[in-house]
């Protein structure tokens, strides 16, 4: 028996990069791939949303010169473009897969609606949202725990290079300590940077289950599906 029936997991840009300082990183895609492939076998409906930090982020682009609003859309299309490269590495692994578009571009990928991406999902798909939200000023945290929402997932999955919610940024702080299960609000009151307030709040209002967990190493993914204690849980 699954654990979950359909989940939706958000991957980061900045993973795809790998060891690179920007870009993608080929191992890694396939990788990720790989990982993928094993769980849509298993017959659970997978959905997707990357980050593209690896390639555009607009609030830098801002601080460099960039309006905000022009900054954001380049970001959308650095999702769109990390969509493209995971689709590929997917139907190289003969997983089936697709690419849907906030934003209307095709043939680059359809146009997302709800009932497009469950009806894909519930044909075998795993099925990439990309473009965000669609709009400025909305991170692509906040895409995922909409398009979780939307999708009626059983669970939305952060897969980072972290593994899980710390008291502090482990990387910079070496005593920080690990949670193995938190409330949304505990995340509120101690200022805990796992995804903007936009995405948490949207979140904890729609109930929807979030684990926090390193999705960089391989295995992972099969582990948190099968519920075994990997990374952070985070409750209402």
């Amino acid at each position: 028996m699954n654990k979950y029936n359909r989940i939706l997991l958000k991957l980061s840009g900045e993973s795809l990069a790998g060891g690179k300082p920007y870009g993608i990183d080929e191992a890694r895609l396939r990788e990720y791939a790989r990982q993928i492939g094993e769980v849509a076998e298993r017959g659970i409906q997978v959905g997707i949303v990357v980050g593209g930090g690896n390639i555009f982020r607009g609030l830098s682009g801002e601080s460099k010169g960039f309006d905000r609003v022009r900054g954001d859309q380049m970001g959308m299309l650095a999702t769109v473009i990390n969509s493209l490269a995971l689709h590929s590495a997917l139907e190289v692994a003969g997983v089936k897969s697709t690419v849907l578009t906030a934003i209307r571009m095709e043939p680059v990928g359809e146009y997302y609606s709800k009932w497009r991406a469950v009806e894909r999902l519930q044909q075998g798909y795993v099925v990439m949202m990309a473009g965000g939200t669609g709009n400025p000023f909305f991170t692509t945290d906040t895409a995922a725990c909409l398009r979780a929402v939307e999708i009626e997932a059983d669970v939305l999955l952060k897969g980072t290079r972290v593994d899980g919610i710390y008291t502090a940024d482990p990387e910079k702080n070496p005593a920080a300590v690990k949670y193995d299960e938190i409330t949304f609000d505990e995340i509120y009151a101690g200022g805990l940077q796992v995804m903007d307030l936009t995405a948490i709040t949207l979140c904890r209002d729609n109930r929807m289950p979030l684990i926090v967990f390193d999705m960089d190493t391989a295995g992972n993914l099969q582990k948190v599906i099968n519920g075994e204690p990997v990374g952070t849980r985070v409750i209402r």
